[in-house]
């Protein structure tokens, strides 16, 4: 099968995977497409007038496009969310492409608010969880195999592969939030203590200090 069969084909499993399992509220009307420019606050986003509505509220186009995967992690995240489709607005999912060079790592992070189910298009991944118990479920998964990742636990993704990797995950939220672990220790504003990383992880203030200036 053909590499852009197997993309279409992972985008409507993936889909239909999310709406099955939906996290956001249910929505009470056909839609609420998302309006940008609302000054209301709400647990989610205000809808747009229905008259307003446009069949490209509910369209976006990009996913075929490789990311730019120069950086020092290797990968590049596309990530749909409601930010970028309006129509995903109260529909419980978000989608997004995921490219990794040869060595390329998508580093350990949560999603805060969905599940995430995670398909290779090409390449070899060696992907994983930790659950609460400190345990790591992993595992080598390759074209066209499936990995969940359960709400809100750290998980990553590494090309373990001899070729660049590509999959695309799907998450039941409209805004399902990303939390690099890395970061949120050590990228900070303001930072947290170097006290309190170096008693947390057992080592000298030196070892802290350094490891934020990675993070500036």
């Amino acid at each position: 099968m053909a590499l852009s069969h197997i993309f279409l084909l992972a985008i409507v499993l993936v889909f239909s995977a999310s709406l099955a399992l939906a996290f956001d509220p249910s929505p009470l009307q056909d839609f609420c497409v998302a309006d940008r420019n609302s000054q209301v606050f709400v647990n989610g986003v205000a809808c747009k007038n229905r008259s307003q509505v446009t069949a490209d509220d509910f369209f976006f186009t990009g996913l075929d496009n490789p990311g730019n995967t120069s950086n020092k992690l290797g990968s590049s995240v596309n990530l749909v969310n409601v930010d970028k489709l309006p129509g995903l607005n109260t529909n419980g999912m978000s989608v997004a492409r995921i490219d990794y060079a040869v060595g390329g790592l998508n580093p350990p992070h949560t999603h805060p608010r969905a599940t995430e189910t995670l398909v290779v298009l090409d390449g070899s991944l060696y992907v994983g969880f930790v659950a609460t118990d400190n345990k790591l479920y992993s595992k080598v998964i390759t074209k066209g195999e499936v990995f969940v990742f359960p709400i809100g636990l750290v998980h990553f993704q590494f090309n373990n592969g001899t070729c660049p990797a590509v999959a695309i995950a799907a998450l039941n939220s409209q805004n399902p939030g990303t939390v690099r672990v890395a970061n949120a220790l050590f990228g900070t504003k303001p930072p947290i203590s170097d006290d309190i990383l170096a008693k947390a992880l057992s080592v000298d203030t030196n070892v802290t200090s350094y490891i934020k200036s990675q993070f500036q």
